[in-house]
């Protein structure tokens, strides 16, 4: 583990919790988290819920303005936050800020708790999905804008895939577990 303070900007990492991650998507797919602006219909919900089970799986933001990963209200949020694109670039480029990291891999390689992206074919990713599981028919899913949970990835339409494996994340230290309780009850923001 890797020790460090916020105003150095290095910080412990931690596992990733993916049973709450889930957790927090089964209680939520087919509802809406009062904490958090419901994006459907003006551009989509799908990365917001998802960044909704990032935190979940670590009760960490991360304040960085612009580049960074964190939501207060929909006017006060973070493009990656709710963009596919800008998630995928924190995700993969967060090599030592606070908040989840993640890398690109084969499908095969994916957990329950980590992310895949749908694409055109062209390089552009348009939808966010939350592995929850494996099933006879493959992967298992859980969404919003469409909502979803425990569908099988083959039943949506793409061209391309994007699959990206959560490390862990990072934080000054271990987040009490009361944050987690807030969050998925619709209580408190971490």
């Amino acid at each position: 583990m890797l020790r460090g303070d916020l105003l150095s900007g290095t910080y412990t990492v931690f596992e990733y919790e993916r049973e709450r991650a889930i957790a927090y998507a089964r209680r939520w797919a087919f509802g809406r988290n009062p904490l958090f602006y419901n994006f459907t219909g003006i551009g989509g919900d799908c990365t917001n819920f998802i960044s909704q089970c990032l935190l979940a799986g670590c009760c960490v933001m991360n304040y960085t303005p612009v580049f960074g990963w964190y939501y207060r209200s929909a006017g006060d949020r973070t493009p990656s936050w709710s963009g596919v694109r800008y998630l995928y670039d924190f995700l993969t480029g967060n090599n030592a800020g606070a908040g989840p990291f993640g890398r690109v891999v084969v499908q095969e390689q994916l957990q329950p708790g980590d992310i895949i992206q749908l694409g055109r074919g062209n390089g552009e990713f348009y939808h966010t999905l939350l592995v929850t599981g494996k099933g006879s028919e493959g992967r298992l899913v859980a969404a919003h804008s469409d909502d979803a949970l425990d569908r099988p990835l083959w039943s949506y339409s793409y061209r391309e895939l994007r699959a990206i494996h959560i490390e862990g994340f990072r934080a000054a230290s271990r987040p009490p577990s009361d944050a987690f309780e807030a969050l998925y009850n619709g209580a408190a923001l971490p």
